[in-house]
Parts: C-alpha cells; structure tokens; sequence
C-alpha cells in the first residue's frame, strides 16, 4: 500500500493562493494605481528651498481655504513636460504649487521661463527627502488638498488625455463640490 505525501497538495495550494491574489488584484477599482499612505491625512511637510525669485512653498499655504494642488515635477522629466499645458490650464482655476524634484535649478527657472509658470509657488527638493514624505515614486504626481491641507487624492503620471479625464478630473471635480 502507497503512503500519501502531503507535499503533493503544496503545488496546487500555491498556485490556487496565488491566482486568487492575481484575481483580487485584476478587480480593484484602479489596478493599475498603487494606493498611497497619505491620503485622508495632512499634507506632509515641504522642503523649505526655493527656486531663486520664485515664492518659496511653505505648509501653511496648503492649509488656506478652497481646494489646491500640489504637483512634483522635474524640468529633465518628458511627461512633466507632457502635463504642463494641462497645469497652465488649472492654474487659472485652482492654485497650483510646485515641488521641483531633484532638478537644477537654473534649468528648472529657465523651463519655468520658457514654458509658463503655473505655480503659485514653488519649493526645490535637490535630494528628494520630501518627495519620500509625500510617497512620490517617480516625477511627475500631483496631490489635491482640500482647505485644511489634508491630501484628497494622489495621482502618479502626467495630467494628460484620458487619465485626465476619467481619472484625475472626476476627483478634482467632487473635491471642488464638496468645498462650496
């Protein structure tokens, strides 16, 4: 008689644990976002730096009344490029702040020169230290903050096309209702 070793279900069991994480995973509302910590908490902090002539970033001006937005951006970044007429656009509608990640400066200002200035103020993160606070991954995110400075929403990638649309604008859109 043959004696059953239980090592032969352990295949099958990890393969069936990891399909029904596969499974959830395909099911979320955005599968393709990664959740971030800081949403339905205060702002971080902002580096205290600023771009020569520009107005310094500074936390309390995320806590002023009515919804703004906070975006991380690099001038040597393509799809921080991609995003700025969008931002251009928003800044006519909300204030919109700016935290250069990891760039020079004099090519940060001279982009800024070249391209339009959206930013109400801007702060500079040269080692990325806030970047790490606020859970950036990469350049460009952009964060909707209601009137108390608490973060609404993250958004990683440029603020462009259907991602826009269905994804940012639709958040962006409740947050201003919910301020009125």
């Amino acid at each position: 008689m043959a004696r059953f070793s239980p090592l032969v279900i352990l295949p099958p069991a990890l393969f069936a644990a990891l399909a029904v994480t596969f499974l959830w995973g395909m099911n979320r509302d955005e599968p393709g976002v990664v959740p971030s910590a800081i949403v339905g908490s205060s702002a971080p902090p902002v580096p205290e730096g600023a771009l020569e002539g520009k107005t310094p970033l500074t936390v309390e001006m995320l806590a002023e009344p009515g919804v703004k937005l906070v975006n991380f951006w690099a001038s040597w970044c393509p799809p921080c490029r991609l995003e700025h007429p969008t931002l251009m656009q928003l800044s006519q509608e909300i204030p919109v702040y700016g935290i250069a990640l990891r760039d020079n400066p004099s090519n940060a200002l001279s982009f800024l020169a070249q391209d339009g200035d959206p930013f109400a103020a801007i702060a500079d993160d040269p080692r990325g230290r806030a970047a790490i606070d606020w859970g950036v991954t990469a350049p460009p995110e952009t964060f909707i903050l209601d009137g108390q400075g608490n973060v609404l929403y993250r958004f990683a990638g440029p603020l462009v096309d259907a991602d826009y649309e269905t994804r940012f604008r639709p958040q962006l859109d409740a947050a201003l209702s919910a301020e009125e």
